[in-house]
């Protein structure tokens, strides 16, 4: 296959037929360097077509409170106060800068979820 930009739907599903039949392609080939390119093609076409939107601040913050297995009261350590904690759960609360470098620290939440308005 000729490498070409992804412009259309028929060039993409083109892309994603090419890269099934070449997924096993070994690094450091013509065809290893083939997949790689069309990999990077086919991300970018993928990336403007079917955007994905980032998680909700505060339902980031349930999420990864239940991985850790967090209380309310585990989380009233991470803001301050059990009352605050609450507050942010319940939407009642915005999260201050000092919240959400914490969150970030602490529950190792990425600062552009926890930025976002909600």
């Amino acid at each position: 296959m000729r490498l070409k930009p992804i412009k259309t739907k028929k060039d993409y599903q083109q892309a994603l037929e090419r890269l099934d039949e070449i997924f096993d392609a070994r690094k450091g080939t013509p065809e290893g360097d083939e997949l790689e390119i069309l990999g990077m093609l086919i991300e970018q076409y993928e990336n403007e077509k079917f955007p994905i939107d980032l998680p909700d601040p505060v339902e980031a913050i349930k999420f990864r409170m239940e991985q850790l297995g967090y209380s309310q009261s585990d989380l009233a350590k991470v803001v301050g106060l059990k009352s605050r904690a609450s507050e942010i759960l319940s939407r009642k609360r915005k999260l201050s800068l000092d919240m959400i470098r914490q969150l970030h620290a602490q529950l190792n939440i990425p600062t552009d979820v926890l930025i976002q308005a909600y």
